[in-house]
């Protein structure tokens, strides 16, 4: 981020804070799929005028994260399984193809460790949103020991659908601990200098949100959508906060 005079960066406009918290809630299901939007509602809580919540609301619309229907209004849109599949396809190909040029030493698997220990320290607390955030660290962690950090921005921008169906799969499918023993058996391969089968590990870990999302579409269909326009219904889903 470029910096003033000073050397501090810049703030944020009013429009940037409002659309980056708005997409920070939508993916973190603080408002869930299908929840209604109002721009005077959001304005107020939030403390700003209806323009930045208005001109959030249309950039979130271009990124699929909002839905606009004629006559009923802005709702956060269904989680688009088209787009779910898409980012995986790019998170895997990228992350996979990146353990290549992973550099194995002993710094960097005890940094992975420390990341690990971490997320069980998490998951003891019953700490969903921490769990969730040093997952990213993991996974990014991987991309920056192979020299492909960069390329974490290119995974990021295309997973805000799988985001949430991670999200979700955290809190009604996948235990934690299950997630933590398939990022140690890729840690553990490495150290052992197995790429095929911490390939083979980080592939079958990544490949796991597809059958969390077939057992909550089983149970809430209405909360998920085919890229099809389907007049809002509201519906319960569990929240992280």
């Amino acid at each position: 981020m470029p910096t003033d005079k000073r050397g501090a960066a810049p703030r944020l406009s009013v429009r940037d804070q409002t659309l980056e918290t708005l997409r920070r809630r939508i993916i973190s299901l603080q408002l869930p799929p299908g929840e209604p939007l109002s721009e005077n509602e959001l304005a107020q809580e939030l403390g700003v005028s209806r323009t930045p919540v208005r001109e959030s609301l249309i950039l979130l619309r271009e990124e699929g994260l909002v839905q606009v229907f004629p006559q009923i209004g802005s709702f956060v849109s269904l989680v688009d399984l088209g787009r779910v599949s898409e980012a995986q396809f790019v998170r895997e190909a990228i992350e996979c193809a990146s353990l290549q040029d992973l550099a194995v030493d002993s710094a960097g698997i005890a940094g992975l460790r420390d990341i690990l220990r971490a997320q069980a320290d998490a998951e003891a607390g019953g700490d969903v949103e921490e769990f969730f955030r040093l997952d990213e660290d993991f996974h990014r962690e991987l991309l920056r020991l192979a020299g492909h950090e960069s390329a974490w921005a290119a995974v990021n921008s295309a997973k805000a659908h799988l985001d949430r169906a991670r999200r979700m799969s955290l809190l009604e499918t996948r235990p934690v601990s299950t997630l933590i023993e398939q990022h140690t058996a890729v840690v553990d391969a490495l150290e052992a200098r197995n790429l095929a089968e911490a390939d083979s590990s980080l592939r079958l870990h990544l490949r796991g949100v597809f059958d969390d999302v077939k057992r909550i579409q089983a149970s809430s269909p209405d909360l998920f959508s085919d890229g099809t326009a389907r007049r809002p219904v509201r519906r319960n889903v569990a929240r992280l906060a």
